[in-house]
């Protein structure tokens, strides 16, 4: 397993490796009403974040693909974290986090952290000492629990 930071030339890998978890991550398992959160992950989207100083995003490459992603916004809200269907329940959802968070950390972050989970995911993040703040939302075809981490009272 190979971690590095992304590059402009891997939008079009990121977008692809979401796009194929769509039935993770929307209401209707494809992309009906989803149309706001598509936007964000086309390949024109994610590069325009990846030339944004306020978007981190890492990589994991297995045997040179695409495995997973993560990226915070504003060094403090985990913005994606996204694993490959076939690298689900190996660990790589912690490292991508751990990368993630170190990063974030070493650049001034004093242990805050937010994300909007999908429902699927939620489970990880909990075991990542993510706790839910308020109820789960529906917006734009997602259904998602905003969830906070103070790294003083968990790891």
């Amino acid at each position: 397993m190979k971690l590095r930071f992304a590059q402009a030339a891997d939008a079009d890998a990121i977008s692809a490796l979401v796009i194929d978890l769509l039935p993770f991550l929307t209401i209707s398992g494809d992309a009906s009403g989803a149309d706001n959160f598509l936007a964000t992950i086309r390949p024109e989207a994610i590069a325009r974040n990846l030339a944004d100083a306020n978007f981190r995003y890492q990589l994991a490459e297995r045997d040179g693909a695409l495995v997973g992603v993560v990226a915070l916004r504003g060094n403090s809200h985990l913005y994606n974290l996204y694993v490959a269907r076939q690298c689900h329940g190996q660990g790589l959802g912690r490292l991508l986090w751990e990368a993630g968070r170190d990063d974030a950390l070493a650049r001034g972050n004093p242990g805050s952290f937010t994300l909007n989970s999908s429902i699927y995911g939620l489970p990880m993040y909990e075991r990542l000492g993510f706790q839910s703040e308020g109820p789960v939302m529906e917006k734009d075809g997602l259904r998602y629990q905003p969830m906070r981490l103070s790294l003083g009272s968990s790891q």
